[in-house]
């Protein structure tokens, strides 16, 4: 049975992402569970990094909780799915820019910054829901089969910063909160979504279970 995997490093909204694929899976071909250990990791066939707060105090619960080689190794070198969700799509970065400059895991390279405030009346943190535009064409987006219909897709948002990817490549979908915001990121095994899938409906929930069903993005 495959297993997915959801990192207790304490700065998660873990709950409320394990309930949704919980909701999703098919329970004779997966588990879900959430976990702190690394036996737990080793054995997983799908790894889940949520994240809630700033981009250091998930950085540093990260690395404090010891599980960032294990996952690494898992990740990088094993190939296994893995998805980053909010500031754990952050923390995919390079470096992040709140209250200093700060190494994130550099897994897809880029910046993440503050949002900026521009002419338009718009509040930050940006929370609430938006549409989502393809940036670019994925394995991923294909078997989420909404290539046709994405500009009619929303999901919910609860952020105050960017993820400035270096390549385009990488930049899979964006939104608009007046300017361009980095909705989700891929490279090979590895996905990152600024919003919320567990939050967005019946739209996050097809979401997580293409992740399940998935091993290329």
């Amino acid at each position: 049975m495959k297993q997915i995997s959801i990192i207790d490093y304490g700065c998660g909204n873990i709950r409320s992402v394990y309930n949704a694929f919980d909701s999703v899976i098919e329970k004779k071909k997966f588990r879900v569970i959430i976990t702190s250990k690394k036996t737990e990791i080793i054995n997983s066939s799908h790894i889940v990094l949520p994240g809630v707060g700033s981009f250091k105090s998930c950085v540093d619960g990260l690395m404090n909780s010891r599980l960032l080689e294990t996952m690494t190794n898992r990740v990088l070198l094993e190939g296994v799915p893995f998805l980053g969700i909010c500031v754990g799509m952050q923390m995919l970065a390079s470096k992040g820019y709140e209250n200093g400059v700060l190494e994130g895991l550099g897994w897809i390279s880029g910046k993440v910054k503050k949002l900026k405030k521009t002419k338009q009346i718009i509040k930050i943190p940006h929370m609430g829901w938006n549409n989502l535009k393809m940036e670019k064409d994925s394995i991923f987006l294909k078997k989420l089969n909404l290539k046709t219909q994405l500009s009619n897709v929303s999901a919910y948002f609860v952020h105050s910063y960017n993820f400035i990817t270096d390549e385009k490549k990488n930049k899979i979908m964006t939104t608009n909160h007046g300017q361009e915001i980095t909705a989700m990121v891929a490279k090979d095994n590895i996905i990152g979504t600024q919003f919320h899938p567990e939050k967005s409906h019946n739209f996050g929930l097809k979401f997580l279970e293409t992740f399940v069903q998935s091993e290329e993005f």
